[in-house]
């Protein structure tokens, strides 16, 4: 079976001191994802866990 489209964004998570980014996927649908995303994720340029925010994919 083929599942809905247009429920879930692929985002990007950087951060922005160093350039480094993740990738995820986002709910659009869902009221606790509204407004930028933020995470504390690890980034091995500084070597410790930093917070990532959402930013622009180029496509």
């Amino acid at each position: 079976m083929a599942s809905k489209k247009g429920s879930k964004e692929v985002i990007k998570l950087e951060n922005k001191e160093t350039g480094y980014f993740y990738t995820t996927t986002k709910n659009t649908k869902s009221e606790n994802t509204a407004g930028k995303m933020k995470m504390r994720k690890y980034d091995p340029k500084v070597r410790k866990h930093v917070v990532f925010t959402e930013g622009k994919m180029s496509h």
